[in-house]
């Protein structure tokens, strides 16, 4: 029998920095019964505070994590240069040089592998068919897409769409890139150190963040992807979700100082009643920088930091209570 018409497609994601622990068998944090986000705004300062210092422990591990990802075997490897290794081995030879190659129909590998590299070092850009193709030996835009295509198919890129939201003009038609899991761009780009690069760690927590929530709202109606402002193109939101009654922002600000201006797209889409935005969060370094920021908007942008967000988000999709924030 073809089995036509009886597959379903179950897509697995690496794991959530929740399941990373549960993984390792770390003691979980003591959290409030059912914890959401949508109450979060509701806490006080010393609540909140309360509940942040719960996730202290995790700390040196959510670093490790942003190493070397969310595969299962990695993570219980006690040599983390062999796992980084191991991965390069497996996505760069395994995957990319055999796996899609037969399933795709790529008629050649070296521009494959240049491709991927091109996304990895350009992870969290916008990306442009054209530019790619230039840089790339003046190949055809169209191989170049049929290539993109292929990896995402392949679920080594998600390509984020820009979106609408509110009445603030967007910029149309180009992608976002993001890496499936930060740690195979660590990998692959041979960075055996994030930790001390400030730039290179705010790439790997965007891209978890938009891996998780990817993960968070799969099999719902939500549409995912991020907003950028088209006659100011400086002005973006990394990512946004909408669903029809729920219209999310979520930027990320993982430094020392996480202010934004009154001017930052985040702000203005808050602060215009049309756009109807529910939640807007910013996510921040550490675990002491939390709360609603101080710009007056319609909707309260709530800071929270990095580990925190992806655990709780993780924890939830895992007692099936995901796609609702």
């Amino acid at each position: 029998d073809s089995g036509t018409g009886r597959w379903s497609v179950l897509k697995i994601p690496t794991l959530s920095f929740y399941e990373y622990c549960r993984l390792l068998g770390l003691e979980e944090p003591e959290l409030p019964e059912a914890p959401q986000f949508s109450k979060l705004t509701d806490m006080s300062n010393a609540q909140l505070g309360d509940l942040m210092d719960r996730f202290a422990p995790l700390q040196n591990q959510f670093n490790r994590y942003l190493m070397i990802g969310g595969f299962p075997e990695l993570v219980l490897s006690d040599d983390d240069v062999y796992a980084q290794r191991m991965l390069r081995e497996d996505v760069v030879d395994k995957v990319i040089k055999r796996d899609v190659l037969t399933m795709f129909n790529i008629r050649s590998p070296l521009l494959l592998e240049k491709l991927f590299l091109y996304l990895c070092m350009n992870s969290t850009e916008i990306f442009n068919a054209t530019t790619a193709a230039k840089e790339l030996e003046n190949v055809s835009v169209a191989t170049v897409e049929n290539y993109l295509e292929a990896l995402k198919m392949s679920n080594l890129i998600y390509l984020a769409k820009p979106m609408n939201v509110g009445s603030k003009g967007a910029l149309k038609g180009k992608p976002k890139i993001f890496i499936a899991d930060a740690a195979i761009r660590n990998a692959v780009l041979m960075i055996d150190d994030i930790l001390s690069d400030e730039k290179e760690l705010g790439v790997a927590v965007e891209t978890a963040v938009y891996k998780h929530m990817v993960s968070f709202y799969q099999g719902s109606t939500a549409q995912i992807g991020y907003f950028r402002k088209a006659k100011d193109n400086q002005k973006e939101v990394d990512v946004v979700v909408q669903l029809p009654r729920e219209e999310i922002l979520c930027e990320v600000k993982y430094r020392s100082n996480s202010h934004i201006p009154a001017t930052d797209a985040i702000v203005e889409l808050c602060q215009d009643e049309g756009a109807k935005i529910t939640s807007a969060f910013l996510i921040t370094k550490r675990l002491d920088d939390f709360g609603i920021t101080k710009h007056e908007t319609a909707t309260p942008i709530l800071r929270v930091p990095a580990l925190a967000f992806l655990y709780l988000l993780g924890k939830m999709e895992a007692e099936g209570r995901n796609g609702k924030i």
